[in-house]
């Protein structure tokens, strides 16, 4: 007997096992662990770190936002592993698309709130090619459907800022 049949055979396979680092970062901070609406929570989790002196500074932020894209995709597909195709419980994504959605919008209350409305809009909408990457498996396709709607966001606001509407 092999070992693909012994695995087949054996009901009480192992599933993966998730490390409590990655479990924090996949799950946004732990705020996928949140009971109602875990991505708007991501979300939000995303916006109060606008709030920390200097985070807005695209030195810091653009950083930021390459490095938790990178750790953050690496444990999605962890978590997936786990959980199932793109499950609730990861909300990395929403904070980098959060970070995303304010590169080079200049920092205002309006703005920010601004921001936030449309991303969670449009990241529930799934405007192409989002919904492409969210109907496939992988850390980085998870990442990607937030990454397209924090790009559609800031171009919206960048669109209304130029057009002088507020």
């Amino acid at each position: 007997m092999n070992d693909t049949t012994q695995q087949q055979n054996n009901p009480q396979q192992e599933k993966p096992k998730v490390d409590l680092i990655t479990k924090f970062i996949g799950s946004g901070f732990f705020t996928g662990y949140t009971p109602f609406a875990p991505g708007t929570a991501g979300s939000a989790l995303g916006l109060a770190f606008f709030f920390i002196p200097g985070f807005m500074d695209l030195h810091v932020l653009v950083p930021c936002t390459f490095v938790l894209f990178l750790i953050g995709g690496l444990a999605a597909g962890k978590m997936e592993e786990l959980y199932g195709q793109d499950p609730g419980i990861v909300t990395v994504d929403e904070i980098v698309g959060m970070w995303l959605s304010v590169w080079f919008i200049p920092f205002t209350f309006l703005n920010i709130t601004l921001a936030f409305i449309i991303f969670r809009v449009l990241d529930i909408l799934k405007p192409y090619p989002a919904a492409y990457f969210d109907k496939r498996t992988g850390g980085w396709n998870i990442m990607m459907d937030d990454v397209i709607a924090a790009v559609y966001t800031n171009a919206i606001i960048q669109i209304v800022l130029r057009v002088k509407l507020f």
